[in-house]
């Protein structure tokens, strides 16, 4: 006798069966490209962070990475020491460029948590420099970068990135335009922690003055700006316990 195929035993099964199926070859799909997946988010975060160090092939307008091929030689190269900090404190690690700080930032919800701050120390062109990882919310969803102080909390370079802010204006936030004005900038006034804000009108849209904690903002990409002003303040805030430790 044929098969009701209109049976819903016979429908439950075959969808059981399908799920299964399916969720199996994901499975070995996600575990045979899992060290794959690895490897480039670390050479993405190695070659973020050699950027924002002026480590990097740019010309004069452009934005360009140093070649995938030698990225771990040069970070080698240029990164001395990887720390983990918990308020003053600071531990080595040379897997600190591993740890995701958007999880951190969700455990740090639980008051009992001690929250974990990567830190990267390099040098370039005998100065010495202190890359930290920084994240928060553009108008549509997550942005990030890396941001190198000297000792003297000066910031000696920058790079930012997005997930999805608007083509043409929240986007710019990744463009040399844009990034190459926080060089030079100051955080600290004194020994009070101002952060940088990027201010629409700002009065001094060549950046010439380094000490007003202000660059001019993108014009059209106002909440991306203040998004990124608000990652900054909050996320370098937390740093400056133990780099205050280390200013001349």
């Amino acid at each position: 006798m044929a098969k009701n195929l209109e049976n819903n035993v016979y429908t439950v099964l075959f969808a059981s069966g399908m799920v299964i199926i399916v969720g199996a070859l994901l499975a070995f799909v996600s575990s045979a490209l899992s060290d794959k997946v690895s490897e480039n988010r670390r050479i993405e975060k190695q070659l973020n962070i050699l950027y924002a160090m002026g480590v990097n092939d740019n010309d004069e307008t452009s934005v360009t990475f140093v070649s995938k091929n030698v990225v771990g030689s040069e970070f080698s190269k240029y990164i001395t020491k990887q720390l983990v900090i918990t308020g003053t404190e600071a531990v080595e690690d040379n897997n600190a460029y591993l740890i995701d700080i958007k999880k951190e930032a969700e455990e740090a919800k639980d008051p009992n948590y001690k929250r974990r701050l990567p830190m990267f120390i390099g040098e370039k062109d005998g100065v010495k420099l202190f890359i930290v990882p920084v994240r928060g919310n553009g108008l549509w969803d997550a942005i990030w970068g890396y941001v190198a102080l000297d000792e003297q909390m000066v910031v000696q370079g920058v790079y930012f990135d997005h997930k999805g802010e608007t083509p043409g204006l929240g986007s710019n936030i990744k463009e040399r335009f844009f990034m190459d004005d926080f060089k030079g900038e100051h955080i600290l006034d004194g020994d009070t922690f101002k952060g940088i804000n990027a201010v629409k009108g700002n009065s001094d849209p060549k950046n010439l003055n380094k000490t007003d904690f202000e660059v001019d903002a993108i014009a059209g990409a106002t909440i991306t700006g203040t998004g990124l002003s608000a990652m900054l303040k909050k996320d370098l805030a937390m740093y400056i316990p133990y780099l205050k430790t280390l200013k001349k």
